[in-house]
């Protein structure tokens, strides 16, 4: 296995998820992110995750959309995603 790839492994394995809900501020950045992952933008509040202060992956509240920097492992990062927004809806 490539040294930088087993690099990037142990980072993305170390690296802190921040979970947090969209704002205002957040939409040129979801755009990008959709542009990435060949996906129209998503509209409205929606999850993000960051893996340190990069954002890779945002999921609709409704759990119906998804969207992931496709250059990042996100498989794991989606599930937690996922997770936190049936979490959420049982919450409310």
């Amino acid at each position: 296995m490539c040294r930088a790839f087993l690099s990037f492994i142990v980072t993305a394995m170390t690296t802190p998820i921040t979970i947090r809900r969209s704002s205002d501020a957040d939409t040129q950045i979801l755009r990008r992110l959709a542009e990435l992952d060949s996906a129209r933008p998503m509209e409205g509040p929606v999850l993000m995750a960051e893996l340190g202060d990069r954002p890779v992956a945002a999921i609709s509240l409704d759990g119906r959309r998804a969207i992931a920097d496709p250059f990042v492992p996100t498989e794991r990062v989606l599930s937690a995603l996922f997770a936190w927004a049936a979490t959420d809806k049982a919450a409310a």
